[in-house]
């Protein structure tokens, strides 16, 4: 006779507890037990499953130990779900918490069907993403330097005069700076050289993601994102490194929700309530979105940095992206002319910009 059993996993470093729940409500989930948290181990507890059942469903919460067991699960052919802690229901009086009750309760909520899977990218589309937010951390680490040299020209009375800071005139005044004391001297410059090094390796992972993207399979849809103002090299790759081919979202809603850039809502009977975004799913895109929709404030026009850009695009992918610009530039206007604030109407742009990146990308086909 054929079973079926949906298996609860709670992944940690060393262990995996594991909770089996058989086919049919009635019936309560099983503590297996825990295993190793090894391939071979796993092999052998599914070897040891097949062997009494016909069918498998295994689901773990995504977390810190990556996708690492999913693809290795799907590649023997079993059916395998990731699923985001965030999107588990609990029960508001639910106070006990530990690795046999998670276990349980995943196996029993996947055999409900109560669960919603993540995306899982691809080995070569991870790659990139950690490059991309290798990156994202350089660039908060200058930050950071940038603050803290700032701060200690503050506290003793420096201030810069010129235009722009961070500029080779900036960096000029900061090495004639001769402070009163040897001691305030060397502090000066360790704080000028963290900035050096941190700028600097920015720069080296700039370079590395420009040189490694024409060999991504994503790279035409990287190409045509860039036609759209505000959208450089690094936001495009960020977008697709994060959510893969954008294609998997059926229309641009999907995409705008799955973003968190959607408003909440509170409603009940004839009472409406929206209020701010979700601000769920993905972080990291919906804050390069957000800095790109920045671009839309100034009248529509292309640039010759926008046209060279452009170049060897499809004719349907740079007429989007100027219907983007003609659309997103007069509502950045009207929507500031009555009075939102400017966080507000950045936001407002960024979701819309999501559906025009969503409609270019449809025009593209990733490399196979």
């Amino acid at each position: 006779m054929n079973t079926v059993k949906f298996i609860g996993m709670d992944v940690h470093k060393k262990t995996i507890t594991i909770a089996i729940a058989d086919k049919g409500r009635q019936k309560q989930p099983r503590i297996y037990g825990t295993i190793a948290n090894d391939l071979d181990a796993l092999d052998k507890f599914c070897r040891k499953m097949v062997s009494t059942s016909s069918l498998l469903y295994l689901v773990y919460e995504a977390g810190p130990c990556g996708y690492g067991i999913y693809r290795h699960l799907s590649a023997k052919g079993f059916d395998c779900m990731v699923v985001a802690p965030s999107m588990i229901p609990k029960k508001s009086g639910d106070r006990i918490k530990n690795d046999h009750r998670d276990a349980a309760m995943l196996a029993r909520l996947h055999r409900a069907g109560e669960l919603t899977a993540v995306y899982v990218p691809n080995a070569q589309d991870e790659a990139m993403r950690d490059l991309s937010r290798a990156r994202e951390d350089a660039v908060m680490v200058a930050k950071k330097a940038k603050q803290r040299l700032k701060a200690f020209l503050l506290r003793n009375g420096i201030v810069f005069t010129g235009k722009s800071q961070w500029s080779k005139a900036y960096f000029n005044w900061l090495a004639n700076i001769a402070m009163p004391f040897p001691a305030q001297q060397v502090a000066l410059q360790e704080y000028i050289d963290t900035v050096h090094e941190n700028l600097n390796r920015v720069n080296r992972l700039t370079d590395q993601i420009r040189q490694l993207v024409p060999g991504w399979r994503l790279a035409p849809i990287v190409n045509a994102l860039q036609a759209a103002r505000g959208v450089s090299l690094i936001v495009a790759v960020t977008v697709l490194a994060e959510l893969g081919d954008l294609s998997r979202f059926d229309k641009p809603s999907q995409l705008m929700a799955h973003l968190g850039l959607v408003p909440s809502e509170h409603s009940s009977g004839d009472s409406i309530k929206r209020g701010g975004i979700t601000k769920t799913g993905n972080s990291h895109v919906r804050k390069v979105l957000v800095e790109a929709a920045w671009a839309y404030r100034m009248q529509a026009r292309i640039s010759l940095l926008l046209l060279k850009r452009q170049q060897g695009l499809p004719d349907q992918v740079c007429r989007i992206a100027w219907k983007a610009q003609l659309r997103l530039c007069v509502r950045f206007r009207r929507l500031t002319a009555r009075g939102k604030t400017k966080q507000k109407v950045v936001t407002a742009i960024a979701r819309e910009l999501s559906a025009f990146l969503w409609a270019m990308a449809k025009q593209v086909q990733p490399v196979v």
